[in-house]
This record gives C-alpha cells, sequence and structure tokens, in this order.
C-alpha cells in the first residue's frame, strides 16, 4: 500500500487540511467503517469511474451510487466502504471554509451527503479525473489536483463571528462550552446558531461533540489497552458511561470493539 499526504500550499491554508493519494494493497478483509468527521471531503476513484458508499440500515447494508468524482459533506455517522472498489483513491479534506467555497451553497444542505463534482460545477470533460489518470505518478497528481482546487475554490468565507466559534472549539474540543462561544461572537444564540450551521454544516454543539469524539478517537488510537475512565476526563467526557454513549452515537460500536479491531488508520476500522 503507498499513501501520500501533503500539506496545501499558502494559497490553499484556512481552506484545505490536507491532499491525499492512496493505492491500496490487497487486504485479507473488504469492507471498513470509516469514521465521521466535521470536514468536508473531495473523493477522486481513479480505478473506477464510480464511488459505492455503504451504510447500514434496518441488519444490511444499503449501498448508494456516486460519481467516480465526489464531494461528501461533513458526516456525524459513520458509514462503510469496500476496499476491492477504491483500490486507487485520491482526495481533500476540507475545512468548513473550504467545503462551503467548493460547493458554492451553505453547508448544512451537504450535511450526511455527497454530490457529483461534475454536476456541481457544470464541469465540461475532460475533468479532473482524466487528468490525474494521465499524471505520471502519484506526486504530479497531487500537483495537479492542487492547481485545480486552486482554480475551483473562490471567495466565498465564512462569517466572522463563525471563524471564531470554528477557531475557539478547535483549540480546546475537551473543555469548550457553547455558550461562552456564542457570548464571545457577539451574536444573538438564534442568529449564530443559523449562521453556524449555514457554514459548518451542523449545529455548533454537535459540531463540539464530534470534534470531542474525533481527540479521543486519536488519543486511544495504536494503543492496545485504554484506561477509558481516564480518557473519559482528559477529553472532557462527564464520566465513562457518557464516553461510551457518544462512541456509540457517533461510530455505530462501543470502545471496546474498536480498539480490539483497530486498523492502521485511526478512522478506518477493518470489519471481519
Amino acid at each position: 500500500m503507498s499513501f501520500i499526504s501533503i500539506k496545501p500550499s499558502a494559497a490553499l491554508t484556512g481552506l484545505v487540511e490536507s491532499l491525499w493519494d492512496c493505492d491500496w494493497a490487497p487486504t485479507p478483509h473488504c469492507l471498513e467503517r470509516v469514521l465521521p468527521s466535521a470536514y468536508g471531503q473531495l473523493i477522486v476513484n481513479l480505478y473506477e469511474d464510480e464511488t459505492r458508499e455503504y451504510f447500514e440500515h434496518d441488519g444490511s447494508l444499503r449501498c448508494v451510487r456516486l460519481a467516480g468524482t465526489t464531494l461528501a459533506g461533513p458526516q456525524a455517522l459513520s458509514g462503510i466502504i469496500d476496499t476491492r472498489e477504491q483500490r486507487q483513491v485520491m482526495g481533500v479534506i476540507l475545512h468548513p471554509p473550504g467545503a462551503m467555497a467548493f460547493a458554492r451553497q451553505a453547508l448544512d444542505q451537504l450535511h450526511g451527503h455527497s454530490v457529483d463534482v461534475a454536476a456541481l460545477l457544470g464541469e465540461r470533460q475532460p475533468g479532473i479525473r482524466q487528468r490525474l489518470l494521465e499524471a505520471g505518478g502519484p506526486h504530479e497528481r497531487l500537483r495537479r489536483l492542487e492547481q485545480w482546487l486552486c482554480q475551483q475554490i473562490g471567495g466565498i468565507r465564512p462569517h466572522p463571528a463563525v471563524e471564531f466559534a470554528i477557531s475557539s472549539l478547535k483549540a480546546k474540543p475537551q473543555v469548550s462550552r457553547i455558550a461562552d462561544v456564542v457570548r464571545d461572537s457577539g451574536l444573538s444564540p438564534r442568529r449564530f446558531a443559523r449562521l453556524f450551521e449555514q457554514n459548518v454544516g451542523m449545529g455548533a454543539k454537535r459540531y463540539a461533540r464530534l470534534l470531542r469524539f474525533r481527540h479521543l478517537v486519536d488519543s486511544a488510537h495504536g494503543s492496545a489497552s485504554v484506561n477509558w475512565a481516564g480518557l473519559a476526563a482528559d477529553c472532557g467526557f462527564h464520566d465513562q458511561a457518557h464516553l461510551v454513549h457518544e462512541f456509540r452515537a457517533f461510530s455505530g460500536m462501543t470502545p471496546g470493539a474498536y480498539l480490539s479491531s483497530q486498523g492502521n488508520y485511526a478512522s478506518h476500522v477493518p470489519l471481519p
């Protein structure tokens, strides 16, 4: 397996978290649970011109078929992928301002959804996927993807109060209090709530909970055993029971199940 991740150039600072290129090696398992993220993500499937997402529904998997190049909005629930269908994939992790600028619409319309990038941008062939397929290797692909991204992301920026709130919540996800952030934003609670949801894709409370969950996962990943009670205190949960409840709500599994089946990457959990 080859995985390369790079930070964006200065032109994309604050809009893009990272760009990555992945060439999967065959694995003994096929399905992987992908944990939710507050970030949007651009996905380019170079293996085939289709992206399939799977969701658990009434004890079975429901498949959603999408174009090979898609924009995924912020997610609050885990999804499932089949690694056999995504053997060569590229992606861009977008901060809320970058996702909103790329989508050219309020992010609350994209929460939990993915859209066809060609339809979104009115792009004519050859699109970015074809240009990436013609590149000489992963570094050239990443260069072409970043150049194209610079052309697509325009001047849409979040409201200054929302930028302040995002920064405050990201700085200390384990201790942030929404009421304090709202007060310091200078907006009324109602105005703040609407602006935040439009600019980020979900309410501030859920966003903060998701950041805290991700902080927990990053802290636990790679460990053979975890003192969950201690980690609950460190990550800002009321107690261990609260930690377990939040872990189930966002991931669909218990913390113990995550730890026993964790893979090489914190966000991807191999399924039997």
